[in-house]
C-alpha cells in the first residue's frame, strides 16, 4: 500500500464517521468542501510511527556523561575508586544526590492500564508511550527519565514496587493508571516517600488546562471568581483539573461537572463508597443542585471543559449555543476532539482548545511536566504540592500573555524556549516558599540553573544528529544523497 493510500483510507473513514454523526447537524458540508490535506497532516503522525518507530528501536539510550580519557580512568568511575563515595552516602545518606545522579533521575512508572486513548493494553504496548514522554523529559526539561512498566495491574503491589525503586529516583511520575486505583496509589505514595510522586493524567492535565483557563478568562474579559464551568468527564483528568482550578480561584460553587451517568450532586450517593474523589466533588459544585445530563449542565456556563470519550458528536454544537456569552470550550479527547472545532466556532464558542497540534490553542501536557519536574529536581523537593502546580499555570498564562492574547493563542507552544526555565524557577521557588526544598535556591538562581540543564541537553542531542551518532530519517537520508547526486 502506497503513502497516499494509507491516507487515503484514514480520510474516507473519518469522512464517514463524520458524516454519520453529523447527518442531521447540516455541518457535514464543511468536511465535504475541505481540502484531504488537512487530514492527510492530521494522519502524517500515526503513519510514520510505524515507520520510524523498528528503525531506530526505541526513542533514548544512556550516555556517559563524565569523561573517560583512557581505561585507567574506570578506576575512579567504578572500582576501587567508587568505594569512598558509596561510604560517604552510608555515613550520610542525604549524600547520594550529589554523589549521584539521583537528583536528576525520574522513574515513570505504568501499568499500562489506561494508556492514551487506548485503554487497557498492557505494560508492553505502554512503552513506547512510556519511551516518548522520557524523550520530552530530557529534550524540554533535560530530566533523565526512565521507563518503568510494570508487570501487574494490582494497587499494593504497583505501590511497593514504587517504594522499592525510590532510592534510585528523585521523583516519581505515574503515568496511564486506571481509576480509580490512579487515585488511592498516588495519594498513598506522595506523603511517605520523601520524593515527589506526582500523577502527570491528573496533576500535568491539571496545570496546563488551568493555565489555558486563565488566558482565556483573560481575552473574553470574565473574572475567575464569577465564571461557571461545566466539566463533561470525571475521570483522573478532570477531577484534577477541577481541584486544582478551585485553588486557582474558581468557585467550586460554579461548577458542574459530569460523568455518563449524569450531573453529579448530592443525590449521587451511588458515588460515596466507590468512587470518593466523584463524591467529594458531588459535595462541594453544583451549587444550583442541578439534575440531569450535559445539556442542563452546560446552559448558561462560561466554559466547557470536555475530557470524555472521542468525539465527534460527542458534544452536539447546539449545545453550545445555550451557553453564555462568548463561550470557551475545550474538547480535549484524543485523537479526535469531542467537537469539532469548526462546529464549535460556528455554534458561537469564542475560544476553542483541543489536545491536537493541527487545531489552535494546544492543551498538551508537554508544556508542563518537563518544567515542572525541573524545578521540583532543582530544590530536591519532598513532593509536588497543588501550590506548585498553580504556580506552574500562572507563569505558563503569564508567558502567553506577554506573547500576546487572543481567541487563537491562549497558550504558549513546545517551541517557545523561554516557557521551560521560567516555568521552572516559578515551581522551585514555589517550593521553597512552601518548605518542601531540601535547597534554597532564589528565583534567579533557579532560572540560571533550569536554563544550563535544557541547553545542555538540547546541545548535546543536536550535536549528535550533526556527527550522524543519531541518524537522521531515512527519507531525509535518501533527499540528501540524491541532491548531492544531482549537484555532482
Amino acid at each position: 500500500m502506497s503513502d497516499k493510500d494509507y491516507w487515503l483510507g484514514d480520510f474516507n473513514i473519518v469522512k464517514s464517521a463524520f458524516l454519520d454523526s453529523n447527518s442531521q447537524s447540516g455541518s457535514a458540508t464543511w468536511l465535504m468542501a475541505q481540502d484531504a490535506k488537512l487530514l492527510k497532516r492530521a494522519y502524517a503522525p500515526a503513519r510514520l510511527a510505524m515507520k520510524y518507530h523498528p528503525y531506530y528501536h526505541g526513542k533514548i539510550e544512556i550516555a556517559p556523561k563524565v569523561p573517560v580519557n583512557s581505561y585507567d580512568d574506570f578506576a575512579i568511575w567504578y572500582t576501587p575508586g567508587v568505594a569512598d563515595p558509596c561510604k560517604e552516602i552510608q555515613r550520610n545518606p542525604e549524600r547520594v544526590f550529589d554523589y549521584t545522579n539521583k537528583s536528576n533521575s525520574v522513574a515513570i512508572v505504568t501499568d499500562g492500564s489506561r494508556v492514551l486513548g487506548l485503554g487497557d493494553i498492557g505494560p508492553e504496548a505502554g512503552l513506547p508511550v512510556m519511551e516518548g514522554k522520557s524523550l520530552l523529559f530530557k529534550y524540554l526539561g533535560g530530566v533523565d527519565a526512565y521507563p518503568i512498566c510494570l508487570g501487574t495491574k494490582d494497587p499494593e503491589q504497583i505501590e511497593n514496587a514504587v517504594r522499592w525503586l525510590q532510592p534510585s529516583f528523585g521523583g516519581i511520575n505515574l503515568e496511564d493508571i486506571s481509576q480509580p486505583k490512579c487515585f488511592d496509589i498516588l495519594d498513598a505514595l506522595k506523603s511517605d516517600l520523601g520524593i515527589p510522586v506526582w500523577h502527570d493524567d491528573q496533576q500535568g492535565t491539571g496545570t496546563v488546562v488551568c493555565a489555558g483557563l486563565i488566558s482565556a478568562l483573560k481575552v473574553v474579559g470574565k473574572k475567575r471568581r464569577d465564571s461557571t464551568i461545566c466539566m463533561l468527564g470525571a475521570g483522573a483528568a478532570n477531577i484534577a483539573v477541577a481541584r486544582i482550578i478551585i485553588e486557582a480561584g474558581i468557585t467550586p460553587g460554579n461548577i458542574i461537572m459530569v460523568d455518563s451517568k449524569g450531573i453529579l450532586n448530592r443525590q449521587r450517593t451511588d458515588l460515596s463508597e466507590k468512587f470518593k474523589a466523584k463524591w467529594d466533588l458531588a459535595l462541594k459544585t453544583n451549587k444550583e443542585g442541578r439534575t440531569g445530563g450535559l445539556a442542563e449542565a452546560v446552559k448558561g456556563a462560561d466554559a466547557l471543559l470536555a475530557m470524555a470519550a472521542p468525539g465527534p458528536g460527542v458534544v452536539p454544537s447546539r449545545l453550545i449555543r445555550t451557553m453564555s456569552d462568548d463561550p470557551i470550550v475545550f474538547a480535549c479527547a484524543n485523537p479526535i476532539p469531542e467537537i469539532w472545532p469548526w462546529e464549535a466556532k460556528e455554534a458561537g464558542a469564542k475560544i476553542v482548545a483541543t489536545g491536537r497540534s493541527d487545531f489552535p490553542n494546544q492543551v498538551n501536557n508537554s508544556i508542563g511536566f518537563p518544567a515542572i519536574f525541573r524545578g521540583t529536581l532543582d530544590v530536591r523537593a519532598k513532593m509536588i504540592t497543588d501550590e506548585m502546580c498553580i504556580a506552574a499555570a500562572e507563569e505558563i498564562a503569564n508567558i502567553a500573555e506577554e506573547n500576546g492574547l487572543d481567541e487563537d493563542k491562549i497558550i504558549p507552544a513546545m517551541s517557545d524556549w523561554e516557557l521551560f526555565p521560567r516555568e521552572a524557577a516559578a515551581v522551585g521557588a514555589e517550593a521553597v516558599k512552601r518548605g518542601v526544598a531540601r535547597l534554597k535556591l532564589s528565583r534567579s538562581e533557579l532560572y540560571e540553573k533550569a536554563t544550563a540543564i535544557i541547553t545542555h541537553a538540547r546541545k548535546s542531542t543536536e550535536l549528535l544528529m550533526r556527527r550522524g551518532l543519531i541518524k537522521d530519517f531515512p527519507a531525509r537520508i535518501r533527499r540528501g544523497r540524491d541532491k548531492r547526486v544531482v549537484q555532482g
